[in-house]
């Protein structure tokens, strides 16, 4: 093993201090008392290299530890409570590293920080805009009904169903924004129960049979099943999850399209449902990022068609509290595929 460096330097410094001082008292003794004594000097030396050594070793390890702990006080990002005597080398190349170490992990820490930060202030323009453009549609269409518009009964009529929609996709916002935030800070309890999940599958389809006839989308199982299919989380917030792929399914869908449920037993114990549809698909780029707050990947059309832009988060932390994750496969031109897993009841 490579001798540390102090000890080197500790050996260099005691060995000649022990040959000056040992060889010193020794002319001393010669030349004024002709006593000429080797093996007691031998021993002596030993003796004095020896203690000398030690006690430098010592004075070094508390000097570095002094001073090192002296810039741990000074700088605020280092903290002294991982810093201890005990733990303390004496070789400064070995320190070096260490330190160098404990400085890179804090650069890592103060640009996750950064990124925490850039992130804070996006989803803060997010939900600013996403807020700011109905309530503005809203007030645009009462203030010209208080203008004289109202007079109108066909434009009052017209202005105050816009109006309704617009207030409705602020409600909606508010709703999403308060159930993600609960499902954040763990402060929604789960009713984890067994449930029927080839009935829920079909009271969704049921929900949308007004909004697939507009674009001729078909919603199907992959194949008839004839028995029950049994599995344990809480129904209401699973259904959510359902309506929100689903409903993603739908308005990213092609006319004449097809999004189909399908079930999976490839997980002992545990049933894997996936969503697919023939759509548009999502590109790799969009892919990371797909199930962050307000994120969209098409900025102007996804406005257009509506919603708050939170779904897929919902979705995200709906499966991470059954302790499940939601995972995507899309293939952009061809089509799109959610899936997540659930124990069997």
């Amino acid at each position: 093993m490579k001798s540390e460096k102090t000890h080197v330097f500790g050996f260099v410094t005691s060995l000649l201090f022990t040959v000056f001082t040992v060889g010193g008292f020794s002319l001393v003794l010669y030349v004024k008392y002709d006593i000429v004594d080797l093996e007691t000097t031998i021993y002596s030396g030993m003796l004095l290299f020896l203690a000398s050594f030690l006690v430098l070793q010592q004075r070094i390890k508390r000097f570095i530890y002094k001073r090192v702990r002296k810039i741990y006080e000074d700088v605020s990002l280092l903290e002294t409570s991982s810093f201890n005597e005990d733990s303390m080398t004496a070789d400064i190349e070995t320190l070096s590293i260490e330190v160098q170490k404990f400085a890179t992990d804090k650069q890592l820490e103060i640009e996750s920080l950064n990124e925490r930060e850039a992130y804070r202030r996006e989803f803060l323009g997010n939900v600013s805009h996403e807020l700011k453009t109905p309530l503005f549609t809203v007030q645009g269409y009462l203030l010209t009904l208080i203008e004289g518009a109202a007079n109108d009964e066909e434009i009052r009529n017209r202005y105050l169903e816009r109006a309704n929609i617009g207030v409705e996709r602020l409600a909606e916002i508010v709703k999403d924004l308060d159930l993600i935030s609960k499902l954040e800070s763990s402060e929604l309890h789960l009713d984890i129960k067994p449930f029927n999940f080839l009935e829920m599958v079909q009271k969704v389809f049921d929900l949308f049979e007004m909004k697939v006839k507009k674009k001729n989308i078909t919603l199907r199982f992959d194949q008839l099943y004839e028995f029950p299919v049994y599995v344990l989380g809480d129904a209401a917030k699973i259904e959510q999850v359902l309506i929100n792929l689903i409903e993603n399914s739908i308005k990213y869908g092609k006319y004449g399209g097809i999004t189909m449920v399908s079930f999976e037993s490839n997980v002992p114990g545990k049933l894997t449902v996936k969503v697919s549809d023939n759509g548009e698909g999502i590109r790799k780029e969009n892919q990371a990022r797909l199930f962050e707050r307000f994120y969209r990947v098409d900025q102007s059309r996804s406005r257009d068609q509506g919603g708050s832009g939170l779904g897929l988060a919902i979705v995200k932390h709906i499966m991470e509290a059954h302790k499940e994750t939601i995972r995507v496969e899309s293939d952009y031109g061809k089509g799109s595929a959610f899936s997540f897993a659930l124990k069997r009841a």
